[in-house]
């Protein structure tokens, strides 16, 4: 029988920051694929499944066009006709429009670039620590550790100067943190993009060694430089941040598998992806079918939308074994956390560097690390939020 969801719960069961809704849970039990009728009328489809997902995200039929997303999961928009993508904001545009802006980018993050930051990022991450244990407990892990760090790392690999990090953590935020009415939101991104218009005109006046300035030399116009460094700035630190808090309270909310972390410090990596698949940080997408598909033994209809569930998708049962417990020896690889197909995650790879890097320092640094607050007072972001989290993590330690 076919299945269908309501509405996309906007908050988490008490006590269970780390798993999906109950109502998405309950979704994939029923099976892979539910109906979902949004706001405005139009039916659509949830999937929650892990090879559904991961078959939509390498199928060209389905298309990630913003001009296409005519319909909110949560909000009635009306008539509104949402324009395409800005110039260079290449995750909402499909093929040959994406591959242009993100073939310059593809040998600029590759395995072994990133790895050759390693040694830096840890630095990065040893002044921060440094810094927290000179100020002392307690603290907020949140702007203590987890969003300096990468903000640090990906503001030197563009380019920005570190001194105007705080402007654009704060834009970041409040366009992707769901928190904010669509008046501040906007205005947000559209300071975020007078600034980053105001760089690329600095780097081509005076080029320096960054990743913005090794694009000058491609066919792309400064409008579509300021899209593309925009997408950059954004994933590159709003993601990680997140992961390293929100990884931090996972571990500490895990004593056995902490404990088994700080024993074995070669667990790391395998640590990092259980975390990702565990967390699911970037919850949702959504595709349009640009024709008709069939699909788990439905037919999604041209014109479609379908919404993409990664946090079930990554515990998904037939997928995953016991997928709601965090195992950090799981054996088990291939999470979505980073997507699939044409689309997935640029920065993977500097992603993985930087939680390489940061979760063995903060715990060998502070061994008695802990939350300094009752973990469900914890604030998390809600689920209006584009990349899920926590606002703040008070954490202490014996000084």
């Amino acid at each position: 029988m076919e299945h269908t969801v309501t509405t996309l719960p906007a908050v988490r069961e008490p006590g269970c920051p780390f798993d999906p809704p109950k109502e998405l849970i309950r979704a994939r039990e029923h099976g892979p694929i539910s109906r979902y009728p949004f706001p405005d009328g139009h039916r659509g489809w949830l999937i929650t499944g892990y090879d559904l997902v991961r078959a939509v995200l390498a199928d060209p039929r389905f298309s990630s066009r913003k001009e296409l997303m005519r319909h909110h999961p949560t909000i009635d928009i009306g008539d509104f006709e949402v324009p395409p993508a800005a110039p260079g904001e290449f995750l909402l545009m499909d093929e040959p429009q994406h591959g242009r802006y993100r073939k310059p980018l593809v040998g600029k993050f590759t395995v072994r670039r990133m790895r050759l930051l390693t040694e830096r990022v840890e630095r990065i991450t040893a002044e921060h620590l440094d810094a927290m244990e000179q100020a002392g407990p307690p603290t907020d892990l949140v702007t203590a550790f987890a969003k300096p760090i990468p903000s640090m790392v990906i503001c030197e690999l563009l380019g920005v100067p570190y001194r105007d990090r705080g402007s654009f953590q704060e834009n970041i935020d409040k366009f992707l943190g769901g928190e904010v009415g669509d008046e501040e939101l906007i205005a947000a991104y559209t300071a975020t993009q007078h600034y980053l218009a105001e760089l690329v005109a600095a780097k081509r006046a005076n080029p320096t060694d960054d990743v913005l300035s090794d694009l000058l030399d491609s066919d792309l116009t400064d409008e579509e430089l300021r899209g593309v460094a925009l997408i950059l700035l954004a994933a590159g630190f709003d993601t990680t941040a997140n992961m390293l808090a929100l990884g931090t309270f996972a571990l500490l909310s895990n004593p056995a598998q902490l404990a088994a972390l700080r024993a074995d410090p070669s667990l790391t990596d395998k640590a990092v992806e259980e975390l990702l698949r565990y967390l699911s940080v970037a919850k949702t997408f959504m595709r349009t079918a640009l024709e008709d598909v069939e699909l788990g033994g439905r037919t999604i209809e041209a014109g479609t939308t379908v919404i993409l569930s990664y946090n079930t998708a990554n515990r998904d049962p037939e997928r995953f074994t016991d997928p709601h417990t965090l195992d950090l020896g799981r054996q088990e690889g291939g999470h979505l956390a980073f997507g699939h197909g044409i689309h997935q995650c640029l920065g993977q790879q500097l992603a993985r560097v930087e939680m390489r890097a940061a979760f063995p320092a903060l715990l060998t640094r502070f061994p008695s690390l802990r939350l300094a607050v009752p973990a469900e007072e914890v604030g998390l972001r809600p689920e209006t939020a584009d990349i899920f989290g926590v606002k703040s993590l008070p954490v202490t330690w014996d000084a």
